[in-house]
């Protein structure tokens, strides 16, 4: 608004692409970082979408503006090693209320790849079989259900914190509820995500799980990590996080792990082995330890799996009762 020297509502409709294009290039001149950048035109393009919607305006003058490029192979969100995982696991003790609901819910985090509103959000009857296996009935982004298999450690967690704190009968109230309230007092409402954020943090801390960029995110990426390095089908778990685009990696710091034993034997430099693939590791040229030419012509590309999956047909993707031991 200050680079067209907008003042009343009424002059957005006077912004045109050129004035978009011209604030993209002050934005590239000022030195800002692509994502900023893109980030940015994409906080005006929702607007106009908005006004748009509402009839106030005509047109999105963002539409066809190019944005920069990012790079998007690998986000910025930190995955916890397995180690660190197991010790934020283990971070509550004792066997009060507090204990028991905290590891529960550091149990759903880290083993179903939740979204902190999704995790906020569930129910009591949100814990139900779905033909013969427990699955979380999750409302995710955009209004849609997705169902996800329950790890049987967390449901056990879940099945000891219920029996604790007395309201597994209350169908339809909120499954993690603040064992304090110095607010309102109110207990029976869901835990806050600023709650499930300073849990996280203390429990961190306590540890000794120091690793930078550190947040509620960073158990969901752990999730999905740790899924895709036991050869889980990407577009599986894309479908598993409640993401739209199928085809698309999920955005995570990679984590220092092993190398399996056959990849780094195959290196020409075992020394040097780091974490990429299950036959070639990222020290490698592309052709070093590729596929081999039978494996490549059997296997489904990410597309066609995608499309078996949701089609309901059998591929190797892992099955709802496979996952519970992810």
């Amino acid at each position: 608004m200050a680079f067209c020297g907008i003042e009343a509502a009424d002059e957005l409709r006077l912004v045109t692409r050129a004035h978009v294009i011209a604030w993209r290039g002050q934005l590239e001149g000022f030195g800002l970082a692509p994502t900023t950048i893109r980030r940015r035109l994409s906080a005006i393009s929702s607007l106009y979408d908005c006004l748009c919607n509402q009839n106030a305006v005509e047109t999105n003058p963002v539409a066809g503006v190019k944005r920069p490029a990012a790079d998007n192979n690998e986000g910025k969100t930190p995955a916890l090693s397995d180690e660190q995982a197991k010790q934020l696991l283990l971070a509550p003790e004792g066997d009060g209320l507090k204990a028991k609901r905290d590891r529960a819910v550091l149990a759903t985090y880290l083993f179903h790849a939740l979204r902190r509103s999704e995790l906020a959000s569930l129910l009591v009857e949100s814990v139900a079989e779905r033909r013969g296996v427990p699955h979380f009935t999750v409302e995710g982004k955009g209004s849609k259900t997705r169902y996800v298999p329950v790890q049987p450690a967390a449901l056990a967690a879940i099945d000891e914190y219920l029996a604790e704190a007395g309201h597994r009968e209350e169908r339809q109230g909120a499954l993690f509820r603040p064992v304090r309230n110095n607010r309102t007092g109110v207990l029976e409402e869901a835990i806050t995500g600023d709650g499930l954020y300073k849990m996280v943090k203390s429990y961190a801390a306590k540890a000794g799980v120091h690793v930078d960029g550190l947040c509620l995110h960073a158990l969901r990426a752990t999730a999905a990590t740790n899924a895709l390095e036991h050869s889980a089908d990407i577009a599986f778990v894309q479908m598993w996080q409640g993401t739209d685009d199928l085809m698309s990696r999920p955005k995570s710091r990679s984590r220092s792990q092993p190398l399996g034993r056959d990849a780094v034997a195959s290196c020409p430099d075992p020394s040097r082995a780091s974490l990429g693939s299950r036959r070639r590791c990222l020290s490698c040229p592309p052709t070093a330890l590729a596929t081999p030419k039978r494996a490549r012509r059997t296997s489904l590309g990410p597309w066609r799996r995608a499309q078996a999956i949701l089609s309901g047909a059998r591929t190797t993707a892992k099955s709802d009762t496979d996952i519970q031991n992810w």
